[in-house]
């Protein structure tokens, strides 16, 4: 079996984090036929992610994300590209974050 195990850390807090790791569960189901369940909690969240060959959890709290998963040996061959693929997707996810909203900055007209 290989394991994977990505760390990323964030300065989202847990609400913001909590929306990532909603989408990047929609997408695991989606993209990957992965069955994802997702328990809540008061200071961290875990996914837990499995199909035919893999399974594992990604924790979610205010400062990091952190996922660990068991490929089976059919898989394991492949274990660089799904490494590569979940760090692509989840890195993604984080730079979309939403930017904060600025007020707006007062226009001045010019006259002529």
């Amino acid at each position: 079996m290989a394991d994977i195990q990505i760390h990323r850390e964030h300065g989202l807090g847990l609400s913001q984090a909590r929306k990532i790791a909603f989408t990047w569960a929609g997408q695991a189901e989606e993209q990957f036929d992965m069955t994802c369940t997702y328990k809540e909690g008061e200071t961290a969240d875990l996914v837990s992610f499995s199909r035919s060959g893999v399974n594992g959890t990604l924790t979610v709290t205010r400062e990091h994300f952190e996922l660990n998963a068991k490929l089976g040996f059919l898989l394991g061959v492949f274990k660089e590209k799904i490494e590569g693929e979940i760090v692509k997707n989840l890195d993604a996810l984080i730079a979309k974050k939403p930017a904060l909203k600025k007020p707006a900055a007062n226009k001045k007209s010019v006259g002529h």
